[in-house]
């Protein structure tokens, strides 16, 4: 499964807010490059909560056991939740090098994060679903905040590095 495939299917999810800081944008270096999925149907980048999805094309460093530094690796980390997290990555023995594999994300796998290195064919369908699911879970969030609050989401205007997704 191509970055391609995964940025297109995320791109389609109703209220998404993609933010892809480029080179010489108001973003930190370390974020270039990267991509971090909000549900901001407002689309303005939320300043007091995470993303529930992020693709990450380098290692960080503090997080650098998966190898993202070499040639054509990159990582799909998803909030799924600390049960599914649980199910996705139960069993797994591997290395956080592996490829195509669920594992526990190595920073915020207590969490309920799980991430994937190049996801392929045995971690396609369930990727695309975990997604969806994790955007459908942050708009609900998003839905019951405003519906306490009576506030829309709270963030900060972009320049031009945030798409926002237009497509159920």
């Amino acid at each position: 499964m191509t970055m391609e495939r995964i940025l297109a299917e995320v791109r389609g999810f109703d209220g998404v807010l993609e933010l892809a800081p480029e080179p010489g944008s108001a973003y930190p270096e370390i974020s270039w490059g990267d991509h971090y999925f909000y549900y901001a149907p407002d689309g303005v980048v939320p300043t007091k909560r995470q993303p529930y999805a992020t693709i990450v094309t380098k290692d960080y460093p503090d997080d650098v056991e998966s190898r993202l530094g070499d040639p054509g690796r990159w990582r799909l980390n998803i909030h799924v939740g600390p049960k599914t997290a649980a199910e996705l990555v139960a069993g797994a023995t591997a290395g956080y090098d592996a490829e195509d594999v669920f594992l526990p994300h190595p920073l915020y796998g207590d969490y309920g994060w799980v991430c994937v290195v190049n996801p392929g064919a045995a971690t396609l369908e369930r990727a695309l679903a975990a997604l969806r699911d994790a955007h459908t879970e942050d708009r609900r969030r998003v839905e019951r905040r405003q519906a306490t609050t009576g506030q829309a989401t709270t963030g900060q205007a972009t320049t031009g590095q945030a798409t926002t997704g237009e497509n159920a």
